[in-house]
């Protein structure tokens, strides 16, 4: 990323960076689009040395495919990744094509799962993954079904940290927050502010020192 930094940009690194840190840790950012919240994201996760997961959207994508990116993200942070290993979920407002998706990480945030989301391939898939990462985390309790499980989602809550990218144009913002209290409750909120003039000028002199010969000089 071809990024420049000045004051406020460095606030709002800091403030993701503090979040992702903390087990459970998930944030709310509000800015219009273009403020920088998913470049930040991207840089702080980085710097955690976190792996990154975010859906693509596409023309067809529905339930079915958000159900499978949910599913995925779900066992990498609970299945795949030992305790510590942090997982961000990167999702913005511009995703969501259903407000059942809503739903779905209103309940993550919650509780750590969705209701009915796993199926029998899943969960022995989760199984299978828990008992392997065992031989590295001796502490696991794999005795039964219910302790394997009953880690996945303790795992899941310490290592899944969901960043929300939302614009608050609208009445939209107000809706969502009313209709889904965990994305106030369970997240911290982080408001992005217009750019200040310096960090405008820095931009443009980052501009103008890396292509001299734009003829501004001449006006």
């Amino acid at each position: 990323m071809n990024l420049v930094f000045f004051r406020d940009a460095i606030n709002h690194l800091s403030r993701i960076i503090r979040v992702l840190r903390q087990a459970r840790g998930n944030s709310l950012q509000i800015g219009l689009g273009g403020s920088g919240r998913a470049s930040l994201t991207k840089l702080a996760s980085s710097i955690r040395g976190y792996s990154l997961f975010s859906i693509e959207i596409t023309k067809n994508y529905r339930d079915i495919q958000w159900k499978e990116d949910l599913k995925k993200v779900l066992k990498m942070a609970g299945a795949k990744s030992k305790p510590g290993e942090g997982v961000v979920f990167l999702f913005s407002d511009t995703q969501i094509v259903r407000e059942s998706f809503l739903e779905d990480l209103n309940n993550v945030l919650n509780t750590g799962e969705v209701p009915n989301l796993m199926g029998p391939e899943d969960f022995d898939e989760i199984m299978n993954d828990v008992r392997n990462m065992k031989k590295d985390v001796p502490k696991i309790n794999t005795d039964t079904r219910e302790n394997i499980m009953k880690f996945f989602v303790q795992n899941t809550r310490d290592n899944l940290h969901i960043v929300l990218t939302f614009s608050p144009a609208g009445e939209k913002l107000r809706t969502r927050c009313r209709e889904f209290s965990s994305i106030i409750n369970c997240c911290t909120i982080d408001w992005y502010d217009k750019w200040p003039n310096d960090a405008l000028k820095s931009v443009a002199l980052r501009e103008y020192k890396a292509n001299e010969n734009l003829g501004i000089a001449e006006f």
